[in-house]
């Protein structure tokens, strides 16, 4: 392997631009040792016309359509360097994120990840949030920085071209494995991973589709050990893009990759997860009552098994009873009761 080399995996489908303007900010770092692997998921544009030749560090793989965890395995088969990071091709990178992450690898030997704060931009490229991450993911209601992580230190200290304004700011690390069962408080493209920690944690899980695959390999690349995080934005996220999964169709797989993840790691580690025990019947009560939600209308048998479950958790939550006899009644009863309930909200609100 060559020193300080980072591989960069950049999975990608039917977004060519995009995906030029990913590439564009990994060779605009102000670290420069960087190969660009850019994993061709299927796509039928012209991806690849975009992507070759654009620079010697770049090489593109092109595979049979077969999902992001698949792509991004690939990637890391291919990868030589000693840190890996990823990059989803419609987000991009501010440039001196390697460099900020490489140096506070350095100060914290221990710590096998390190994460960031991410902006956020809507497709016209106007900022909407400079400090996103915690909007972001629930989990941070949970996740206090200063208390959970073991150590912090000064950003300045640790990361020689630290900019001026961010002098004030922090880089932390320490275990986090317990807080991460509360929710996934990493983003992907954020993250810069010793090669080590990697080959520790394994590979995504490829049947975890269309959502879910980041939170189990960030929940177990925390159970392997320490992480770190910096305080500051190392990306630039696009918020609403048309196939993205916060779009109303995909809840249905993510709520139900959520409680995979959470219940599996809850019967493999109960043991290592020091929360107090009701945030542990919460967090499964809640993840059973998401599934089922979705699936109220349109699979109500399997809607009142996962509030069955959701209740046998948690069971002081009058509400849920009254969602368990919907699931239970006929669908003609379920349409009925939901008018009703949309009209006597229409007429308080006149």
């Amino acid at each position: 392997m060559n020193k300080d080399l980072v591989s960069v995996i950049i999975p990608t489908y039917n977004r060519a631009m995009r995906c030029k303007t990913a590439v564009e900010s990994v060779l605009s770092q102000t670290h420069e040792n960087v190969e660009v692997i850019v994993i061709d998921d299927g796509s039928r544009d012209n991806t690849r016309e975009v992507i070759c030749g654009m620079d010697g560090r770049v090489r593109y793989i092109y595979q049979s359509n077969a999902g992001v965890s698949a792509a991004r395995n690939r990637g890391l088969e291919e990868a030589t360097g000693d840190y890996i990071a990823f990059l989803d091709s419609d987000d991009s990178w501010l440039p001196w994120k390697l460099e900020a992450q490489l140096s506070t690898l350095r100060a914290f030997p221990e710590a096998g990840m390190v994460w960031t704060d991410m902006m956020a931009f809507d497709e016209n490229g106007r900022t909407l949030h400079e400090s996103y991450i915690q909007l972001m993911y629930a989990a941070y209601l949970y996740f206090d920085r200063d208390k959970h992580f073991s150590e912090s230190k000064a950003l300045a200290g640790v990361w020689a071209g630290c900019p001026e304004r961010f002098s004030g700011k922090k880089c932390y690390s320490g275990n986090i494995f317990s807080w991460m069962f509360m929710g996934n408080l990493v983003h992907t493209s954020t993250v810069l991973l010793r090669r080590e920690r990697q080959k520790k944690v394994g590979l995504f899980d490829v049947e975890l589709i269309k959502s879910g695959e980041d939170y189990d390999f960030h929940f177990r690349t925390c159970r392997a050990g320490d992480v770190a995080y910096i305080d500051v934005p190392s990306i630039r996220y696009q918020v609403g893009g048309a196939d993205q999964l916060t779009q109303p169709e995909h809840i249905g797989w993510i709520a139900a990759n959520n409680l995979r993840t959470v219940t599996r790691m809850y019967d493999m580690a109960r043991d290592e997860i020091h929360l107090p025990r009701w945030m542990i019947r919460r967090r499964l009560s809640d993840s059973y009552n998401w599934v089922g939600r979705t699936k109220l209308f349109v699979e109500r048998g399997a809607s009142a098994r996962y509030f069955l479950q959701s209740l046998r958790y948690n069971i002081f939550q009058p509400k849920l009873f009254i969602f368990v006899l919907l699931a239970l009644c006929p669908s003609k009863a379920v349409e009925y009761s939901v008018s009703l309930s949309k009209r006597a909200k229409n007429i308080i609100a006149k």
